[in-house]
């Protein structure tokens, strides 16, 4: 009970502190689930039937035996075993096999002491470098307090197969202030050009008041992308073709794509497409299909609608458009961005984009005409209070459950 108290009074706080973002709705969601939900959710499924077809599936809990803090990422390392990994939030990343039997979950790294956690903050992003099997390098991004930064950092493994790494290893590439405590993106990964590319938010507080989403100067608001094979700036460099390489103009060389509020998490397809969900402000959450040199609008634009261009002359139609959004009204307000599927198990699915709503816990199927529009159908009502989406090594998708604590399995019906 006293728990329970302590827990209540730390979601009110937050939610004094921002009501003025989306965001919030991660702590109402976790805090308001049954703890006999999970159970439910996963027996139950529902059908989607629309004139592109029916689509079915459900999730389960992939590994009923074992249960994480706050998880917000999961993955694997393409080394050649079936070891899966999930961040938790606090600064941990935890190593067990890919089994459903699997009862013991190992501890990778731990940096809980380096990392500024709850709410928003915390250790958010994990990707394997492509040569990691030879080098041992992996990254993650993180926010830190005494100053509030988010830092993206390099960890060396000692081999392959290490059970555990040493928090000293860490090298880190670059670093920039959080005024805020919200809005932090921090999903990295390796793009098919085996450049890192890296999600921020708009910086926090509601409404992008230093209005860097427009600032090309500014890290925040972006899709970064760098060259980590490089020592151009000290452990990275630029790749030659990102649109501000060389600017006289004091624009971050770093920017991939730009006029985003919070990309909660961003993915690439088979063919190559960069997706991205983008959390709303007060009334609309979007899905992107992100482009080198995109302006993806925030806060110009919140989706298609009009928000506050003060003090932005952009061209608006020059602006890059949503290839799906969806309003508030039915209880979605703020979005986790998914994976496209490309496993065996739901033939059905393969090829659609498949994300979810964090307070609602509905879940969608995507499927995409070109790069500009794309049809939703809904696979279910009722997923999760999901934070995450993440393939295994066989690219069936996993669903990390933060109020639950569970990973979850979308299989077919």
């Amino acid at each position: 009970m006293n728990q329970l108290i302590m827990l209540s009074k730390t979601i009110i706080a937050f939610l004094i502190s921002l009501s003025a973002t989306s965001g919030v709705a991660w702590l109402v969601a976790a805090a308001c689930q049954p703890s006999d939900q999970l159970n439910a959710m996963t027996s139950d499924s529902i059908s989607s039937n629309t004139n592109a077809g029916t689509l079915s599936a459900k999730v389960v809990n992939a590994y009923p035996k074992l249960t994480f803090s706050s998880p917000v990422e999961y993955t694997y390392a393409n080394d050649g075993t079936n070891r899966v990994f999930v961040i938790e939030q606090e600064g941990k990343i935890r190593v067990f096999e890919n089994d459903a039997n699997t009862a013991t979950a190992g501890t990778y790294l731990d940096i809980r002491k380096k990392v500024a956690s709850g709410g928003e903050m915390g250790l958010l992003g994990l990707a394997f470098h492509p040569d990691f099997k030879q080098n041992g390098f992996f990254y993650v991004n993180y926010t830190k307090n005494n100053p509030r930064e988010t830092i993206v950092s390099r960890f060396k493994a000692s081999s392959a197969n290490a059970v555990q790494v040493d928090p000293a290893s860490e090298v880190v590439l670059f670093r920039f202030a959080q005024p805020y405590a919200n809005h932090n993106g921090g999903k990295v990964l390796f793009g098919p050009d085996g450049f890192l590319y890296v999600s921020t938010g708009d910086g926090g507080s509601g409404g992008d008041p230093q209005n860097n989403g427009q600032n090309k100067s500014s890290w925040l608001g972006k899709i970064l992308r760098v060259d980590v094979n490089s020592t151009e700036k000290g452990h990275y460099g630029i790749p030659a073709d990102n649109p501000f390489k060389g600017s006289d103009k004091g624009y971050r060389e770093e920017i991939f794509a730009y006029g985003l509020r919070n990309p909660w998490r961003i993915s690439f397809d088979d063919e190559g497409r960069l997706w991205a969900g983008d959390v709303g402000q007060n009334s609309i959450e979007e899905v992107d299909i992100v482009v080198k040199g995109g302006n993806y609008g925030w806060r110009v634009k919140e989706g298609n609608a009009d928000y506050n261009a003060r003090d932005n002359t952009v061209n608006t139609a020059d602006l890059v458009a949503p290839v799906w959004q969806y309003s508030h009204s039915n209880g979605d307000v703020s979005i986790t961005g998914g994976v496209v599927y490309r496993g065996s198990a739901n033939p059905s699915l393969r090829g659609k984009y498949i994300f979810a709503d964090y307070a609602s816990g509905r879940l969608w199927a995507l499927t995409p005409n070109g790069n500009k529009t794309a049809t939703a159908q809904e696979l279910m009502a009722q997923a999760g209070s999901i934070s995450a989406f993440g393939e295994d090594q066989k690219k069936e998708i996993h669903l990390c459950d933060l109020g639950s604590g569970k990973i979850l399995k979308l299989i077919g019906n």
